[in-house]
């Protein structure tokens, strides 16, 4: 089942107490199919989060249909490398036999990329980043610097923010403040 986030609700020449010239410009507006699309990464974040890893979940669609995903794994694979949008693209890569990913490809992640990850991305040709949460210490596509932005990449990539946002905010503060629960029963 599809948690959407609530309605928006036009009452009269008002959307949600404001005008609604100023509701829209301010709002981002969600496709079903996005929704979808970012519950499923949602779904493979709650995995990793099982398997002990930060709950980061990313998955790669094209024309609606999943070509690679994956969750966080550096703690399990024993690899540095392994954030969820380097196992989707790997996953991708592997399915399609190609280092570059098709045209109008989309990756839904959890959580905004890093630089490795971003990087990663601009290589792989993907076109649409639809990311959940912002990541304000080491984003690098809005929160510190924005290199899918940078004129000196030959590939530039549609950067959309906030899809489900309060969810994978509300996994990956529940998912450390137990970390730190369980780090200071140890301790004593």
């Amino acid at each position: 089942m599809i948690n959407l986030p609530p309605y928006e609700f036009m009452n009269g020449p008002f959307m949600n107490g404001l005008p609604i010239s100023e509701a829209f410009a301010t709002r981002t507006f969600w496709s079903i199919q996005d929704a979808k699309w970012m519950q499923k990464a949602l779904q493979l974040a709650k995995q990793g989060a099982k398997a002990g890893e930060v709950p980061v979940g990313a998955i790669l669609v094209h024309n609606q249909q999943m070509i690679g995903q994956g969750f966080n794994e550096p703690i399990g694979r024993h690899d540095a490398t392994a954030h969820a949008e380097i196992v989707a693209l790997r996953d991708a890569c592997a399915r399609l036999k190609n280092y570059r990913l098709p045209l109008q490809t989309t990756l839904y992640v959890t959580l905004e990329p890093c630089t490795m990850c971003i990087g990663a991305l601009i290589h792989a040709r993907v076109d649409r980043l639809i990311y959940a949460a912002s990541e304000p210490r080491a984003g690098m596509v809005g929160s510190q610097m924005n290199l899918s932005a940078q004129p000196f990449y030959n590939h530039n990539i549609h950067v959309h923010r906030g899809l489900c946002s309060d969810h994978s905010s509300q996994m990956l503060k529940a998912f450390f403040r137990e970390r730190r629960k369980a780090a200071k029963k140890s301790d004593k």
